[in-house]
């Protein structure tokens, strides 16, 4: 089988790109989604806060999905739903199974890569204790609850204060629950202000700052846990050691972009995000592999993925058709002094447009700092902040021509105190 485009991902990622090359000319897209259905993890999101930026209204999680899924329809896209990519190779071979088609294989011109990512489990915090019913991961949880209608505990606490753990204490607690703390080992929250406002604050759940749970208690089920206060090495002080008694742990403890098939394809992926380093473009270190949304870095807004996912969209388009500048002169961008990382990695100053989207993230929370970005000597772009945190993503959007007259070839991102 051949296709012009194979998308891996029926998420908003994959929803977007798939629109964007069918509107740039490109009719021969397969979307290829392991799930019974288009939507991703949107399907489970049913409260609001989707599309302010792209639609200018406020969506459910599901409403937003639908609304591309429409557009899908009405464009006519093919896609394969219940099928799952088993392996890519960096000459674009998909290899992907499901019970109707059996294996199939698939020579693609170009490859979109949205697999988007996954919760990072009990296995990885070697929190000690046996292994009891009641500990979820926080998007588990939310599947279970929203859309599968099951009451998942009456006594419950939270480790972590990413942003699906701080709308499930809200979620949780309207449905009867007792949500009893969220821990964060961090001295500062991983979610967005909002969400802490708005799900915690309202609802008067305590966020107890540099905290961590250091046993989980219970044989058959989750009976308590034992919490602790960190130091600032993040190690428990065994006098601050105290039993919560609980019937369930839920943990919202980090996102890790999805990119095993990434890695077989020989794709460079950047250490900080875990993703592919992409270009202004989102092509992939492997010609007309693209990727975008959170396998490339974990978001904070739908809505700037979709954003991201139109340039993957046109991106690969263009590469299909041959229109693709011929790259011309790259420039590097580096995060410094308080930025932990910067996507794009690269821009390719003849295939940007007017201008190009630089997001990034901070690694502490900082107070009445300038964002910077400069070539090591001369500033281009300068934004008083009065504060930044790592729970928000920033961007920065720069013109082409500020570009152009600069003397070196990288592009420093930093804070200025």
């Amino acid at each position: 089988m051949h296709r012009d485009l194979v998308i891996i991902g029926g998420g908003p990622a994959g929803l977007a790109a798939a629109i964007k090359a069918r509107e740039e000319g490109i009719d021969d897209i397969l979307v290829i989604e392991r799930d019974i259905e288009l939507g991703g993890i949107l399907k489970q999101c049913i409260h609001n806060g989707f599309g302010l930026h792209i639609f200018g209204e406020q969506l459910t999680g599901p409403e937003y999905a639908q609304k591309f899924i429409d557009k899908l329809l009405e464009l006519g896209i093919e896609y394969k739903c219940d099928t799952m990519v088993l392996n890519i190779t960096d000459n674009k071979k998909v290899t992907a199974v499901n019970t109707k088609d059996g294996v199939i294989e698939i020579q693609a011109k170009a490859i979109i890569l949205s697999m988007g990512c996954r919760e990072r489990p009990r296995g990885a915090l070697n929190i000690p204790g046996s292994r009891p019913a009641g500990i979820f991961t926080a998007g588990t949880a939310q599947r279970f609850v929203n859309m599968e209608g099951y009451k998942i505990g009456e006594k419950i606490v939270i480790l972590g204060s990413g942003d699906i753990g701080l709308i499930m204490a809200r979620r949780l607690t309207l449905e009867g629950s007792q949500v009893k703390m969220v821990l964060e080992i961090m001295p500062y929250s991983s979610g967005l202000k909002r969400n802490i406002m708005q799900c915690l604050d309202d609802f008067g759940i305590p966020l107890l700052l540099n905290h961590t749970v250091v046993k989980i208690h219970g044989k058959e089920r989750v009976g308590g846990v034992t919490i602790a206060k960190v130091d600032a090495n993040r190690k428990p002080i065994p006098e601050t050691f105290r039993y919560v008694e609980c019937d369930t742990l839920l943990l919202s403890v980090g996102l890790i972009p999805e990119n095993e098939l990434s890695k077989n394809a020989g794709i460079v992926l950047d250490k900080v995000t875990g993703g592919p380093r992409v270009n202004e473009s989102m092509e992939t270190s492997v010609e007309g592999i693209f990727a975008c949304g959170n396998v490339v870095q974990v978001h904070d807004l739908v809505d700037n993925v979709t954003k991201e996912s139109y340039l993957a969209g046109l991106g690969a388009a263009k590469y299909i058709k041959g229109t693709a500048g011929n790259g011309g002169r790259e420039i590097e961008t580096y995060g410094r002094n308080g930025v932990r990382y910067v996507v794009p990695q690269k821009i390719r100053l003849d295939d940007m447009g007017d201008e190009v989207n630089l997001f990034l993230r901070v690694d502490n929370i900082y107070k009445d700092v300038y964002l910077s970005v400069s070539d090591g000597g001369k500033t281009i772009y300068k934004v008083k902040k009065r504060i930044v945190a790592p729970g928000e993503m920033e961007s920065v959007r720069l013109k082409k021509d500020s570009i152009l007259n600069m003397e070196n070839d990288k592009l420093f991102v930093e804070l200025i105190r």
